[in-house]
């Protein structure tokens, strides 16, 4: 059974349809990301999960329990991290964790909780004097304070260094070891990518693509092979490679549906030659690449 079910889930204010019948199932322990443009429907979902707006109509499963009706046992085994919180400034980070633990049955260690987030030397310190990358790691600490099973992070890295983003992933990688469901937003595509087990993309209320990285990736159009030409040879002497082609002053650009054939052709080609092929690249298309086509492909639909 899956920790999240959801089935034709819609939303409509008024005239709008928001959410036009999606479906999708996260299994326990797994890192699902919700991506999507601005307007496309993920704050709207992730609210009806969450159990902070109404649907109006498909079926929603959270955990065993309808969001909507759940009450506190639902909540006591959820955390969320939005986007800002409203926290009070003069508190410290230590009472604000003290406060919000306040409120569940089953709530972790404020010191470790402290340490887990890297705020160690920051515990007495009020909320006010924290930069934005120090606020963001209180909120995933605050997130984190009631041990939940399932946690919903909005946008968790807004704000940090590279440094800290990488320390946020591995704790974000370390929760799911310990068997953690997450749903994840992010407008960072590399989040998504390192991060998710499995990415649904919105577009205008619709679920236009669902999978894995990889196979997001599979169907995402052509790798592109890149080298200088060697100076003994010209465009002419190049063996047939690729569907495209392209000789831009001595740099060589190959269009290539099977960058592997190609590259042993090429290779091989050189070997044969006696040449050498400088500064070689294989580039294979980003998550981003994908994004953005599915994107333009889904609005283009509607």
């Amino acid at each position: 059974m899956g920790a999240v079910v959801v089935t034709d889930l819609t939303k409509r204010y008024e005239h709008v349809e928001a959410i036009r019948g999606i479906s999708f199932e996260v299994a326990p322990g797994e890192v699902f990301a919700l991506l999507g443009p601005n307007g496309a429907g993920k704050t709207t979902t992730v609210e009806i999960l969450e159990g902070y707006r109404a649907r109006s109509g498909g079926s929603v499963e959270v955990l065993g329990f309808d969001p909507w009706d759940g009450g506190t046992p639902y909540r006591d085994r959820v955390g969320i991290v939005l986007q800002e919180s409203g926290l009070e400034a003069a508190m410290t980070v230590s009472e604000a964790l003290e406060l919000y633990g306040g409120m569940y049955s089953n709530r972790r260690d404020t010191k470790e909780l402290i340490e887990l987030v890297g705020l160690e030397d920051k515990a007495s310190e009020r909320i006010r004097t924290l930069s934005g990358g120090q606020r963001r790691r209180l909120d995933l600490a605050l997130g984190l304070v009631g041990d939940p099973d399932l946690i919903f992070l909005d946008e968790p890295t807004t704000g940090f260094d590279p440094s800290a983003r990488r320390r946020a992933w591995e704790l974000i990688k370390d929760l799911t070891s310990l068997g953690k469901t997450i749903i994840l937003t992010t407008h960072y595509l590399d989040e998504a990518q390192y991060l998710a087990d499995r990415i649904a993309v919105l577009s205008a209320g619709k679920i236009v693509a669902e999978g894995t990285p990889s196979e997001l990736g599979a169907n995402a159009g052509e790798s592109t092979i890149t080298f200088l030409l060697p100076g003994s040879v010209g465009r002419g002497d190049l063996p047939s490679l690729g569907s495209t082609v392209d000789v831009e002053g001595a740099t060589v650009s190959i269009s290539s549906a099977d960058p592997t054939q190609d590259l042993h052709l090429l290779t091989n080609w050189a070997v044969d030659r006696g040449v050498s092929l400088e500064q070689i690249q294989v580039r294979r298309p980003t998550l981003e690449d994908v994004y953005l086509e599915i994107v333009d492909e889904g609005g283009n639909g509607q």
